[in-house]
């Protein structure tokens, strides 16, 4: 009886030991998982900041500023109302004698289905 429970005695002890092993092992899987998930957050996170910073470089070259597209918006608005304001004073006199021209020529006739 005695080695049978020397024998149950070394059992549990290897499962205590292997149940241990299991733990480790675990805690050891969890903390690599968080390691490389903050790896790759941080690698992320550069990437990020790498290829935001070339498309504000490339913004800055092709495009300009955003108050500098404002400022050339602006600059042809004001251009083409300047413009509008010439061809209106140009234009404008002979287009109001067209008009009256038009109003004052009245030509008083009979309309053709009136019957006398």
């Amino acid at each position: 009886m005695a080695s049978n429970t020397q024998g149950i005695q070394q059992l549990l002890a290897a499962e205590k030991k292997a149940a241990d092993k299991v733990g480790e092992a675990r805690k050891r899987k969890a903390r690599r998982l968080k390691q490389a998930k903050d790896e790759a957050t941080e690698e992320i996170e550069k990437y990020r900041s790498e290829r935001e910073r070339t498309f504000k470089d490339f913004e800055a070259k092709h495009v300009g500023s955003r108050e500098g597209v404002s400022n050339k918006i602006d600059a042809d608005t004001r251009l083409r109302i300047d413009e509008m304001n010439r061809a209106l004073a140009t234009h404008k006199e002979p287009v109001i004698q067209d008009v009256l021209s038009f109003l004052y020529a009245i030509k008083a006739e009979v309309h053709k289905n009136y019957r006398s």
